[in-house]
């Protein structure tokens, strides 16, 4: 009798499996440990991420899958469908997601000594960082939403833990109403594929969407675009952006970096997913839909960030912030131009995400330094900053010149080469030509920021004590960016290499 039990490759789901694992464990033990060892919380937090980063090198022949479809079913007339792989795409999104909450728990340290409960917020870090990495190996309907709850649901929290804070528990609020309007929209969307293809498996639902009967095409049509606007909503593209700004100077700076960098990458890998793995029939209204999104988001970003006011309060977060959701953007191009010509333009967009995240989380990690000794966090109090403590200001400027795509930046100049040429290559030559003129106006803010760095201080400069942890993540990230620099193949070669 052929049995109905599906087999579990445990190595294959090690990663997120361990994440979810040290999140409990964590949870557990801050109710024993005293209130003058919660640090051990936090090294305990950073030797799981650790750990899971160490368990995706047995993976990296990107070969494995489990939780598959049964023989019995196959043999009902059902293709050869998994809903967990670990594939090349899986793996690099996953090395993005777990080294990311890996330098957030780094720059976390010395906030939760001193301003956030240790246990709650290790315990909801780990648990969306393993909802995050789980993602990127969903390839059915039902395992994507979930890890996307799991990634989304603890970060509420995450930005509203500054207890007493107005700011926190409005930015949580805002986050909280958008990201339930995306889940709904998406769910909605899901529910009406599911009804017009009968499966929830990817691969299947990309068969089975050529062959939908008549009476049931309206519906198939809604699903794909309900559920396109869910995950544009997670992505931050215009017009779904308005939280951002107000929810990055809300919530704490290492959850600011994480979502600017995890929480960006937990919606474009689910948008990845949906378009070019189950959409593919529908490319001719994903792509030009997306096209229309990248052009206003990128436009709208870098318009905001150019706005911003040196001499106001959290401007510096907010100009992240803003062009945070400009280089969404950017990442929308390779997407899109992979509706109309093949689903290896989606390296560009993993290429370019590697090199944003070193930099955008080494930026954040400066910013978090800046801040012990000027808690509003203006641009303005970065003028003079090479005076006062000359590695960080030659760190920052190596990162905003990195987003800016100028040398010695070179990861930045090649990776939007890169995404410039994938919009290029697909017939998209006004998207490329917006995207030209998008980075010449954010080439006047990043520049106008790097040149305060070495301007004459206002007075005698603060020095900047930084804590171990938050040195040890400016020199995880700078080290990354330089080796990206001076290697740029090592995320470049993801852009001319079939990730699926």
């Amino acid at each position: 009798m052929t049995s109905l039990v599906q087999s579990v490759d445990w190595l294959t789901i090690a990663p997120p499996t361990l994440t979810a694992l040290v999140a409990l464990v964590v949870l557990v033990a801050d109710l024993f440990v005293p209130p003058e060892r919660k640090q051990l919380l936090g090294w305990t937090a950073v030797g799981g991420l650790t750990a899971a980063l160490a368990l995706l090198l047995p993976l990296r022949a990107g070969d494995r899958s489990t939780f598959c479809l049964t023989a019995k079913a196959q043999a009902a007339g059902h293709a050869d469908a998994c809903s967990y792989t670990a594939d090349h795409f899986t793996l690099v999104i996953q090395l993005l997601v777990l080294a990311g909450a890996l330098v957030t728990a780094l720059l976390s340290l010395d906030e939760t000594r001193e301003r956030l409960p240790a246990g709650e917020y290790w315990f909801l870090l780990l648990s969306s960082a393993a909802g995050a990495a789980l993602l990127p190996a969903s390839r059915d309907l039902a395992t994507l939403v979930v890890a996307l709850e799991v990634a989304s649901l603890p970060a509420f929290a995450l930005v509203g833990l500054k207890r007493g804070d107005r700011m926190s528990g409005e930015a949580a609020l805002k986050f909280f109403l958008s990201s339930v309007t995306a889940t709904a929209v998406t769910l909605l969307g899901v529910s009406f594929v599911y009804a017009a293809t009968g499966t929830l498996h990817l691969t299947e639902i990309a068969q089975r969407l050529d062959d939908v009967p008549g009476q049931l095409q309206t519906l198939a049509e809604a699903g794909v675009a309900l559920t396109l606007v869910g995950f544009a909503f997670k992505t931050a593209a215009v017009p779904f952006h308005f939280w951002v700004p107000d929810t990055y100077v809300g919530a704490p700076l290492p959850v600011a970096a994480y979502l600017s960098v995890v929480g960006k990458a937990v919606g474009f890998t689910g948008l990845i997913l949906v378009t070019v793995v189950a959409f593919p029939s529908y490319a001719d209204v994903w792509g030009p839909a997306l096209a229309v999104l990248a052009a206003l988001t990128m436009t709208a970003g870098n318009v905001a960030a150019l706005r911003q006011v040196s001499t106001r309060a959290w401007s510096a977060v907010r100009l992240l912030a803003w062009s945070s959701v400009a280089q969404a953007g950017y990442l929308l191009v390779p997407i899109a131009a992979a509706a109309y010509s093949g689903d290896d333009q989606i390296g560009a967009t993993v290429a370019y995400a590697l090199m944003y995240a070193v930099v955008n989380l080494g930026a954040f990690a400066v910013v978090a330094l800046v801040a012990r000794t000027h808690p509003e966090n203006r641009i303005a109090d970065y003028r003079g900053l090479y005076a006062a403590s000359p590695a960080a200001a030659l760190t920052l400027g190596f990162f905003l010149l990195n987003l800016a795509g100028l040398p010695p930046g070179i990861i930045g100049l090649f990776a939007k080469v890169t995404v410039f040429s994938a919009a290029v290559d697909a017939g998209l030559g006004w998207l490329a030509m917006i995207m030209g003129v998008n980075v010449v106006i954010a080439l006047y803010y990043y520049l106008r920021w790097t040149a305060l760095l070495f301007r004459t201080p206002e007075g005698a400069p603060a020095p900047h004590k930084a804590p171990a942890p938050v040195t040890l993540a400016i020199v995880l990230t700078a080290a990354a960016g330089v080796v990206l620099s001076v290697y740029p193949q090592f995320a470049l070669r993801f852009a001319a290499t079939a990730l699926f």
